[in-house]
């Protein structure tokens, strides 16, 4: 029997810093999905518009009524959404909800997961009552008086100031001198009317992958994170100046517990698709950093990286979050009957 090919919207752009990242990101997953079950669309979601680019370059535009196109006289209805989109809409949960009030799928964490880990500091309450250690912190928001005898006595020297809603690094500052952190504070409230201080942790930082692999919830390899740079800062991530160890130089012992942490991490807090956590091995246990629900997918990302160590093609792994939401969903059928 000839099954039809499944209409991807593989979308990604977004509306932060991290775009352009993301615009490479989705081109990966364009490039690694199986021609013989998908007819991928490459749909990027800019401040500027929404659109389909086609392999000619022409562009498209997506009707944001029902996220349909229109292309010589027949409308595409998608079957799911790959979302590959890092920092907003696509990862704070905007898109997502806005998916599921047209009833489409997409492979990433639903709209309140995805809004809830987006938020570093709701995050790690959220995780606190599973035995998941974390750094000591301060929060700050916009407009507070910053106290800063009290955060220094609370996080110590040197500490690490951040965004509490950005991805990929953007403004975080560590902080080794009091006279600094008024001036790293301000850097932090140009991305985000948040702020969370950080206590240093010393040791081993790692990142571990999780992913729903056939129904459940399985760790990738570890990727052990060498900075040449003084933190796994922008330049670190994007310009080469780091070197990723996969897998991390770490014992079998600390492997299990960090990939048993993230997956724990997973299930708690309902995440699907592709996630990636950080940790700091602290005094020998892994302290969480954050967790991203829609990491890189560049071939210089993280997750590629793992996904090979365990022997996983990109288009098996890509083909995988597709069929996760395409199984689980029985919307799409009702919304392709009513479209048409």
């Amino acid at each position: 029997m000839h099954m039809s090919k499944k209409n991807i919207a593989i979308v990604m752009g977004g509306y932060s810093s991290e775009a352009l990242i993301s615009l490479k990101s989705g081109r990966t997953v364009f490039e690694n999905l199986d021609r013989t079950i998908y007819e991928p669309y490459a749909i990027e979601v800019l401040r500027e518009e929404w659109c389909c680019v086609l392999e000619n370059g022409s562009k498209i535009p997506v009707n944001r009524a029902d996220f349909t196109l229109k292309i010589d006289d027949k409308v595409i209805v998608f079957d799911a959404v790959f979302n590959t989109i890092h920092g907003t809409p696509g990862e704070n949960g905007l898109f997502q909800a806005y998916l599921e009030l047209l009833d489409i799928p997409q492979t990433a964490s639903d709209f309140y997961q995805a809004a809830l880990t987006f938020n570093k500091r709701d995050c790690i309450s959220a995780l606190k009552p599973y035995g998941i250690k974390t750094a000591t912190n301060y929060y700050l928001n916009q407009g507070d008086f910053v106290d800063e005898k009290a955060i220094i006595d609370r996080v110590g020297l040197p500490c690490f100031v951040k965004a509490n809603r950005a991805g990929s690094s953007f403004g975080i500052s560590k902080v080794y001198k009091a006279e600094n952190l008024k001036k790293a504070i301000a850097v932090s409230f140009k991305e985000d009317d948040e702020v969370i201080i950080e206590s240093f942790l010393k040791g081993i930082e790692v990142s571990v992958g999780v992913v729903t692999y056939n129904g459940k919830a399985m760790a990738l390899p570890v990727t052990e994170i060498v900075s040449e740079n003084d933190f796994f800062d922008y330049d670190a991530k994007y310009e080469g100046k780091s070197q990723e160890i996969t897998p991390a130089r770490i014992t079998p012992e600390q492997t299990k517990l960090v990939q048993a942490q993230a997956e724990t991490i997973f299930k708690v807090l309902r995440l699907k698709g592709i996630t990636r956590a950080e940790f700091i091995f602290h005094n020998g246990t892994p302290h969480f950093l954050e967790v991203n629900t829609t990491p890189g997918l560049t071939p210089a990302s993280l997750i590629p990286q793992q996904a090979k160590v365990a022997g996983i093609s990109l288009q098996e792994l890509f083909g995988a979050m597709i069929n996760n939401v395409l199984h689980n969903e029985k919307t799409g059928e009702n919304r392709q009957k009513s479209t048409h």
